[in-house]
C-alpha cells in the first residue's frame, strides 16, 4: 500500500476478515481488523512511504494471530507513559495506539532494516 493509498485500507481489512475465516478463527475479525486499521493507516499517514501488513496464525490448539506492519520510517511512535496524557474528547486523531495496547493481547515495535514494525497479538481465547 502507498501512502495516498488509504482506500486500500477497506481492502486490507476484507482479505484480513477473509483469511481469518479460513484459519477457522472468524471470532478474531473484528478486533484483529480494528487494530490493523488504526496500525496500517498510522504507517500510510506518518511514514511518507508505503506499508505492508502481514498476518500469521500460530498451529495448535492455542492459536495466536499475529498482524504486522513495515513501513520504511525508522523513527518510533512515541510510547505514551501510563496516566500519560490523553487525546482531547473533541481530538479527530490519536487514539490508535491506546485502542492497540487496550485490546491486543501483546504488541511492540521494532526495527526493521531502514523502517519498524508494528505488531500485535490475539489469542483465539480472546474471541
Amino acid at each position: 500500500m502507498r501512502r495516498a493509498d488509504l482506500r486500500a485500507v477497506a481492502d486490507t481489512r476484507r482479505r484480513l476478515r477473509d483469511q481469518l475465516r479460513l484459519w477457522g478463527v472468524p471470532a478474531l475479525a473484528d478486533t484483529a481488523e480494528l487494530l490493523a486499521t488504526e496500525i496500517v493507516t498510522n504507517a500510510l499517514q506518518h511514514t511518507g512511504g508505503g506499508a505492508v501488513l502481514t498476518a500469521t496464525l500460530s498451529p495448535g490448539p492455542a492459536k495466536r494471530l499475529r498482524v504486522e506492519v513495515h513501513d520504511s520510517l525508522g523513527r518510533r511512535p512515541p510510547r505514551r507513559p501510563p496516566g500519560g496524557v490523553r487525546p482531547a474528547d473533541d481530538a479527530t486523531s490519536g487514539r490508535g495506539l491506546l485502542l492497540v495496547e487496550a485490546l491486543a493481547d501483546t504488541w511492540g515495535i521494532q526495527a526493521s532494516g531502514a523502517g519498524k514494525t508494528v505488531w500485535f497479538e490475539l489469542g483465539s481465547a480472546a474471541a
